[in-house]
C-alpha cells in the first residue's frame, strides 16, 4: 500500500532531520554540549565515593577527540537517512521487491543512530563513566528517548512491503 511506503520515507527523513538538527547544534554551538562531554568523561559529577572513578578521561585531547566522534557520527547518520529517504521516495511506486531492496542506506543510518545513543550514551556515558550519577551532567533519559524512537522507526522500515494497490 502507497501510505505505508510514504509513511516509512517520512519516518526515515525525520529521524534524518533529527539528526541534521542535533549535528548542526553541535558544530555551531560547540562549547555547550562539549562541556556536557567533557564532564561525562572525566567523572568529576558522579558520586564523590564512587570506586569506579579510575575510569576516568582527563585529557582535554581525549576530550575533545570524543566529542568530534559523536558530532561525526551525527552526520554519518543524517546522510546515511537523508539518502535513505531519497532512496526509498524514488522507488515508492516499484515492486515490493525493489523497494524492499532500496531500505539498505535508511537501515544503515537508523542503525547507526541507535548505536549512537544506546551503546554510547547509554552503555558507554551510562555505565561505563557513571553518567547515571550525575545530577548535572546525566543524558541517560534524552538518549532513552532517541534510540527508542530510532528503534521503532527502525522496527517498522524493515517490516516487509508487499506491492502497491
Amino acid at each position: 500500500m502507497l501510505a505505508i511506503r510514504l509513511s516509512k520515507i517520512l519516518t526515515v527523513a525525520a529521524i534524518a532531520l533529527f539528526a541534521t538538527l542535533v549535528a548542526f547544534g553541535n558544530i555551531t554551538d560547540y562549547g555547550s554540549n562539549f562541556e556536557f562531554v567533557r564532564h561525562v568523561l572525566m567523572m568529576d559529577t558522579i558520586f564523590p565515593d564512587s570506586t569506579i572513578k579510575y575510569r576516568a578521561i582527563e585529557s582535554p585531547a581525549l576530550h575533545h577527540a570524543a566529542y568530534i566522534a559523536i558530532i561525526a557520527t551525527e552526520v554519518l547518520i543524517a546522510i546515511l537517512c537523508w539518502i535513505g529517504a531519497w532512496k526509498l521516495w524514488s522507488v515508492r511506486y516499484a515492486t515490493a521487491a525493489l523497494f524492499n531492496n532500496s531500505k539498505g542506506y535508511a537501515i544503515g543510518g537508523l542503525t547507526v543512530g541507535f548505536l549512537l545513543w544506546q551503546v554510547g550514551f547509554m552503555s558507554i556515558g551510562g555505565e561505563w563513566f557513571g553518567m547515571w550519577m550525575s545530577d548535572t551532567w546525566n543524558g541517560i533519559e534524552s538518549a532513552f528517548r532517541f534510540f527508542i524512537t530510532i528503534l521503532a522507526v527502525l522496527i517498522y522500515v524493515t517490516l516487509r512491503d508487499g506491492e502497491v494497490d
